[in-house]
């Protein structure tokens, strides 16, 4: 049986020891590499095609959230499941929103990690038991709309109370532009006004 490679991503050295050393208690797993940032990363899924990708979320320059993003792009098979030492529903939101399979806190234990591991193979959303989820609120951020990053500076400036001619002279953008997006958010949100808007991604943890 074809072992389950992952490449570990995070730029703290005794972070990647640590995993790789629960990992290589995993008999079903082999750990194909290791990467500090994310442009090793990218260069080492291209070249190693892990099935797994396990990375920190706050990475230097590229954070763990936009590489996962470029890997789901670029790879759309390759499985990722975020890591961080907090356990925010914020990173977690933005984490799925960019295509993450799964989430762990850094402190799982071998078996968590063992567990999450086939699970988001199989297709499943893994999130760390520490998360402390409901299966209701684990299935909203699953089906939560995906949007993009000039609609996330847009959604918090009108969270902000800005109106559609400010948003347009902060951001640099014209009215049309800011009224398209506003409309999208709408869309995406299922709602006809921004005070449901608001609430509906605040509770998403996209602002």
């Amino acid at each position: 049986m074809e072992k389950i490679r992952i490449l570990v991503v995070d730029d703290h050295p005794m972070v990647i020891e640590g995993m790789k050393a629960i990992l290589q208690q995993i008999s079903f797993v082999e750990v194909a590499g290791t990467a500090g940032n994310s442009f090793q990363a990218l260069e080492l899924a291209e070249t190693l095609q892990p099935h797994l990708i396990i990375t920190d979320i706050n990475l230097p320059e590229v954070s763990g959230i936009e590489l996962t993003a470029r890997i789901k792009k670029n790879y759309p098979a390759m499985k990722v499941i975020g890591m961080s030492t907090f356990n925010d529903r914020s990173y977690i939101s933005q984490m799925i929103q960019s295509g993450a399979d799964g989430f762990l806190v850094k402190s799982a234990s071998r078996e968590e990690i063992e567990q999450a591991i086939p699970m988001v193979l199989d297709g499943q959303l893994y999130l760390s038991v520490d998360v402390g989820m409901n299966r209701t609120e684990k299935k909203n951020l699953q089906h939560q709309p995906v949007i993009t990053r000039r609609e996330k500076e847009i959604l918090a400036l009108i969270a902000d109370g800005l109106t559609n001619p400010q948003i347009a002279e902060k951001l640099f953008i014209s009215l049309n532009t800011v009224d398209t997006h506003r409309k999208n958010l709408l869309a995406k949100f299922e709602t006809n006004n921004s005070a449901a808007l608001i609430k509906l991604a605040t509770r998403a943890g996209l602002i």
